[in-house]
């Protein structure tokens, strides 16, 4: 009898302790528990901050460097920023990561180029920076090889001279949230401006290779790509999106508008798609808050040109060409696109093919995009594969051909004035012109000159200071 009362109450006790909410919500977060929930913070800023893409060689172990970018100075290479103590980030304290990422200046003393978007991580917060140095030192895999270092021509190759760049360029300062706007586009301002870096990419240089934020997000130049204007322009920004539109397409590349290829397709498979919905929206609202930028020649929405029709009547019964490269518009559309994108460029009836009328790759008089989309196809990564969405003619068309193509492309399901010439195309192919800043280089140096003068008086101020 004794046992069973007291089985019955130590059920009881049990009973009640579950019952109990109390108990549970007064235990603190373990430690661990803690730092777990910063290693997954600093993951997600990392992500948001697309920092694989730059420092991920194609088949490397990921945040080991290796990876060439091309820059109007020259291939700068990504260097390893995994916590391997030999060749990576492993030594470096929270301060150091922290200098590395928000000043351009690495651990040794060394300047970084701003390649590395230092100056959109200028704005990051401190707990933001603390939550990514958790990351990288606890939650990457450390990788012991060292990538081969850059090799600029002179006086680019002289990293002092950052001192003088980053001291007419380089706003420092963590983002400080507008009190005239609410929340969200706080947000939205903070991950544009700061860790999606779409400054970087989408605002025009200057002649010192500074982003010209007189015309900020008016569209620049990516390498061989070029990154549109974002502005709150309707006709040549996105003015004319509706929020819905741009956050289905920052998460998958792919509206009836337009569709993500290069260097943003690489952005939205590597970052923008793992971002919660709430900034993805928050991105949104406050890009269509960016005062507006309009090109004279957009004289209506770049979505909204074009329609569905075809020429076949002036390909039925006629003899192709024996030289190719004196082949149609209409021929070569016929051959090589018809047959996904329909006759009257409509598109597949899935819609999982886009039409190429009233679509924003065709829509521009920069064609450089459309020329490197014909040239190389589109290639995106999913999470769990990888996918060829367009195949590439860079093997299969001539310079002539291509030329042709495209510019009846724009002519008859894009903007009028569009051309795309034989030398644009051969230019584009074979890796794009030579950069007028190494010309500039070439001529005396007068770049260096400067930046060099400028690094003195600073050193000299710093000095009078002390003192």
């Amino acid at each position: 009898m004794k046992l069973t009362v007291a089985l019955f109450a130590c059920m009881a006790s049990v009973l009640v302790m579950l019952a109990t909410p109390k108990t549970v919500a007064a235990q603190p977060v373990a430690p661990a528990t803690k730092e777990m929930q910063r290693i997954e913070r600093g993951k997600y800023l990392a992500i948001a901050g697309d920092c694989i893409a730059c420092h991920t060689a194609p088949s490397g172990k990921p945040m080991a460097g290796g990876l060439p970018l091309a820059t109007p100075i020259g291939n700068i290479v990504s260097t390893n920023i995994t916590p391997s103590k030999t060749a990576g980030i492993g030594n470096y304290t929270l301060e150091q990561f922290s200098d590395a990422l928000r000043k351009g200046k690495r651990a040794d003393g060394q300047h970084l180029y701003p390649v590395m978007p230092y100056t959109a991580y200028a704005l990051v917060s401190d707990e933001d920076v603390a939550a990514m140095y958790a990351y990288f030192m606890k939650g990457v895999e450390p990788v012991d090889t060292r990538p081969a270092g850059a090799k600029l021509p002179f006086p680019f190759n002289i990293r002092e001279s950052m001192v003088g760049w980053n001291l007419l360029f380089l706003n420092q300062g963590t983002f400080v949230p507008s009190p005239d706007q609410n929340e969200v586009w706080n947000r939205g301002a903070y991950l544009a401006r700061g860790l999606t870096h779409c400054t970087t990419c989408h605002t025009p240089r200057n002649a010192l290779m500074a982003e010209d934020l007189s015309k900020e997000l008016s569209g620049g130049n990516v390498g061989l790509w070029y990154a549109p204007n974002i502005t709150s322009d309707p006709n040549s920004g996105i003015g004319g999106w509706s929020t819905p539109e741009l956050v289905e397409y920052m998460r998958t590349g792919h509206i009836a508008k337009g569709q993500a290829s290069g260097p943003m397709a690489e952005a939205i498979d590597h970052s923008l798609q793992y971002l919660t919905n709430s900034d993805l929206e928050a991105i949104a609202v406050y890009l269509k808050t960016v005062p507006a930028v309009r090109d004279a020649s957009d004289t209506q929405p770049v979505y909204a040109w074009g329609k569905a029709t075809d020429d076949l009547n002036s390909v039925r019964g006629v003899r192709m060409p024996d030289d190719p490269d004196k082949m149609t518009g209409p021929q070569l559309y016929n051959v090589h696109c018809a047959t996904c994108h329909q006759a009257q460029a409509q598109g597949s009836f899935d819609g999982g093919l886009p039409a190429l009328y009233q679509n924003t790759a065709l829509g521009r008089t920069n064609t450089d995009n459309l020329v490197m989309v014909i040239l190389d196809g589109i290639h995106r990564v999913r999470p769990d594969s990888a996918e060829v969405l367009m195949p590439g003619f860079r093997d299969v068309l001539s310079n002539q051909q291509l030329a042709t193509l495209a510019t009846y492309l724009t002519r008859t399901y894009g903007h009028p004035e569009a051309e795309v010439s034989v030398n644009k195309v051969r230019s584009l192919r074979d890796g794009g012109e030579r950069s007028t800043t190494l010309i500039w280089a070439a001529r005396g140096g007068l770049i260096a000159g400067v930046l060099v003068l400028l690094a003195l008086l600073y050193l000299i101020t710093q000095r009078r200071r002390r003192r």
